[in-house]
């Protein structure tokens, strides 16, 4: 079966797609039958071959969801656009839940450290401050 879909091209952080005929079992970037046009995500252009786009879609192929949208937008096809599945969004959500559940493991150790923490600080005081006075009395003894 084939499929119209983009195939990526570009710089690092400056995509740029090509619009390709290709086999579905292909992966995006391999072989691909014919160039049917080029997008640039970043200037919003679209360069299409209306015509071998209708001609190859009458001839059974299937459109990508993305690339559909486009035509749609560019005004190739007609109709409504399709809903463009998005999983990155459930791994957000899912790593969002466990940084919440993390921050709310880690508030009460914080807690706890900081009443041991105060409770350290009084005893270290007490123990500076002891053989200071028994210093004093050995002074005072040593000048007598």
């Amino acid at each position: 079966m084939l499929t119209i879909r983009f195939n990526r091209v570009g710089k690092k952080n400056k995509a740029y797609f090509r619009i390709v005929l290709q086999e579905h079992t292909i992966a995006p970037g391999g072989r691909h039958i014919e160039v049917l046009g080029s997008w640039d995500p970043h200037m919003k252009k679209a360069v299409l071959e209306a015509e071998k786009i209708k001609e190859w879609i009458k001839k059974g192929a299937q459109v990508s969801d993305t690339a559909y949208n486009l035509f749609i937008k560019e005004g190739v096809l007609t109709g409504k656009k399709r809903v463009v599945k998005v999983p990155k969004k459930k791994v957000e959500e899912k790593a969002e839940e466990i940084k919440t559940d993390e921050v709310k493991s880690e508030e009460p150790k914080v807690e706890e450290k900081i009443e041991e923490a105060k409770k350290e600080e009084p005893k270290a005081e007490e123990k500076i401050e002891e053989p200071k006075e028994e210093e004093k009395k050995e002074e005072v003894v040593d000048k007598e």
